[in-house]
């Protein structure tokens, strides 16, 4: 009985991050930028033939991307609803979040071009 318990829990959790991802999808435009990015930049994967290690660190890059996007809007959802007036520090902390969001960005854009720049060229 017990495993069947942890089983549910368990598909309870994949529906809660599933209904999760979709709101953030749905409801973010930052978001919506980075998954049209994805996109192409998958599809240039096919299209440029990379192989697999290029395949893998491409999609950790994205995967990474959007991760801290939606751990970036969560911290912000959740400093409007702690603090609703303007609150300096509640500012600073909505921008290192952001700033985090911008660094896997940076290094996933490198990683990019690291990849693609060679068989462009």
């Amino acid at each position: 009985m017990a495993k069947e318990s942890f089983v549910q829990n368990r598909l309870k959790s994949v529906v809660y991050a599933l209904r999760g991802a979709w709101i953030l999808v749905r409801t973010e435009s930052s978001i919506k930028i980075q998954v049209v990015i994805a996109f192409v930049v998958i599809l240039a994967g096919w299209y440029c033939e990379i192989s697999a290690t290029e395949w893998i660190l491409q999609l950790l890059a994205i995967g990474l991307v959007m991760g801290v996007e939606g751990v970036n809007t969560a911290i912000e959802k959740l400093s409007d609803f702690v603090q609703p007036n303007h609150d300096p520090r509640i500012g600073r902390i909505k921008d290192i979040s952001a700033g985090a969001v911008m660094i896997c960005s940076l290094i996933a854009s490198a990683i990019g071009c690291i990849i693609y720049l060679p068989k462009i060229f």
